[in-house]
C-alpha cells in the first residue's frame, strides 16, 4: 500500500494512462455515492475536463443499451451525460442483473456473458478483474480525469476477498 501512494505523490495521483482519478466510496448502498459522482463529472466538464464516469461493477436491472450495441447501469449513463460525453461499455464493464434467488445475469461489457450463481461468479473473478482492469485503462488513456464510483458498503470485510469495485479500484 505504501508504495501505491508514494507512485500517487510521484504522479499527483494521476492514474495509468495520465489520467487523474477521484473514487466516491460509501458505508452502504443508497448513500449517495452515484449522485455524488454525477455531480463531480458536471463540476470538472464545467472546468474544461475531459471527464468519464467509471463503476467496476454494478447490480441492476435498469439498464441502458450503448450506441455500442451493449448494457450498462442506467446511473453511469446519467453520469456520462453529465460529463458531455457518450455513454460506453468500458464506463461499467460488469453489470450484475439478478434474475432469481440462485442467480444473477452477468454482463460482460455489454454483452451477456452467462447466468451465474455465487459460487461461479466468485470463481470468475480474476477473468472479470482483467476485464475490468483493461477498461479502466482503456478510459484512462482516453480522458483526463476519471471519476470512479464504488458500490455499496467499502468496510465489509466479509467482501473484502472478492472485491472488485472498492477498494479494489482505489
Amino acid at each position: 500500500m505504501a508504495a501505491k501512494e508514494a507512485k500517487n505523490r510521484e504522479t499527483g495521483g494521476k492514474a495509468p494512462g495520465n489520467a487523474r482519478a477521484i473514487m466516491f466510496l460509501g458505508t452502504g448502498s443508497d448513500v449517495g455515492k452515484s449522485i455524488a459522482a454525477t455531480a463531480f463529472c458536471r463540476i470538472l466538464r464545467r472546468r474544461g475536463c475531459r471527464v468519464a464516469p467509471f463503476k467496476a461493477q454494478n447490480m441492476s436491472n435498469n439498464s441502458y443499451v450503448t450506441v455500442e450495441g451493449g448494457e450498462i447501469g442506467r446511473a453511469q449513463v446519467v453520469q456520462a451525460e453529465a460529463a458531455g460525453v457518450m455513454p460506453s461499455v468500458h464506463m461499467n464493464p460488469v453489470l450484475l442483473k439478478p434474475s432469481s434467488e440462485h442467480g444473477t445475469q452477468v454482463i460482460l461489457r455489454g454483452k451477456v456473458f452467462g447466468q451465474m450463481d455465487a459460487m461461479e461468479y466468485y470463481a470468475m473473478k480474476p477473468r472479470l478483474r482483467q476485464a475490468v482492469m483493461s477498461s479502466y485503462g482503456r478510459l484512462a488513456r482516453e480522458y483526463d480525469t476519471i471519476v470512479l464510483e464504488g458500490a455499496g458498503s467499502c468496510c465489509e470485510m466479509n467482501l473484502k476477498q472478492h472485491d472488485l469495485v472498492n477498494f479494489q479500484m482505489a
